[in-house]
């Protein structure tokens, strides 16, 4: 266990992938650079010097075959939660149990439990240096219950969202004025989206061990305490559309393979 984080115990690195999608099928083993997707994500998982043990949840064998020759744990994911409906806190959830029962099993029964959970998509395959770290990192200084990255929203900020009617009306997204009263983008307060790059989680939050608690709440795994780190524009790219593999392709042909 690394001594940076012993006092918040070991953590474990949960690569989800599925093997269907409906945006880009089959984005976690599309060629990018001359690699299946999935497999950027692994690496810098199994690089991460804050990670202590790296499972990747798939439902998809030549996926848990990549893991396994990439020196992860590979996980089969049960088949309830591989529907594009299933939440991947449910999938993280159902990892981390997995792999402490186990680690229990090969300790011949002592109790094995993990105290905090990285989640990682495997459809994210350009993540900037140090980012797993950095956010692990937070997680255990800080004392907070979950951490995130975050990217600014740049030019595309809420105040400047709109909604158009039927018969092709403006009129702002919230309150009355439109645009906010701001003019000009510069004097927009800064504003930030979750950029899926990274999530680091402790076991009391991800199982709604904490006080007031609401599993039904969709974000109550995340606890009281959330935090983030942030990520610079276009840091993290994460593939929803054939345009993002493109940029992915250009990202990572131009450089080698590097660290978390």
């Amino acid at each position: 266990m690394h001594e940076t984080h012993a006092h918040r115990g070991t953590v474990v690195a949960v690569v989800v992938a599925r093997a269907g999608s409906k945006g880009v099928p089959g984005k976690n083993l599309a060629p990018i650079a001359g690699r299946p997707c999935v497999v950027w994500t692994i690496e810098q998982a199994v690089r991460a010097q804050s990670v202590d043990e790296v499972v990747v949840s798939s439902d998809s064998e030549a996926i848990l075959d990549l893991a396994s020759e990439m020196g992860a744990t590979p996980h089969r994911r049960s088949d309830t939660l591989a529907t594009d409906t299933a939440r991947v806190d449910d999938a993280l959830r159902e990892a981390v149990l997995w792999l402490e029962r186990d680690a229990a099993a090969r300790a011949q029964g002592e109790t094995h439990q993990v105290g905090g959970a990285v989640l990682l998509y495997g459809n994210v395959p350009v993540r900037p240096p140090g980012l797993i770290d950095r956010a692990v990192e937070l997680w255990c200084t800080s004392g907070c219950d979950s951490v995130q990255s975050y990217a600014s929203v740049g030019k595309y900020h809420p105040l400047w969202q709109v909604r158009l009617g039927a018969d092709g009306r403006v009129t702002p997204w919230e309150g009355e004025r439109l645009f906010g009263g701001v003019y000009r983008r510069q004097e927009l307060s800064p504003s930030f989206v979750p950029d899926g790059g990274v999530m680091v989680v402790s076991r009391a939050a991800l199982f709604h061990k904490l006080g007031g608690a609401d599993p039904a709440h969709p974000h109550s795994f995340l606890g009281d305490d959330h935090r983030g780190v942030m990520t610079g524009e276009g840091d993290v790219v994460d593939i929803d559309s054939a345009a993002d593999l493109a940029v992915a392709e250009a990202r990572l042909g131009a450089r080698p393979a590097v660290g978390a």
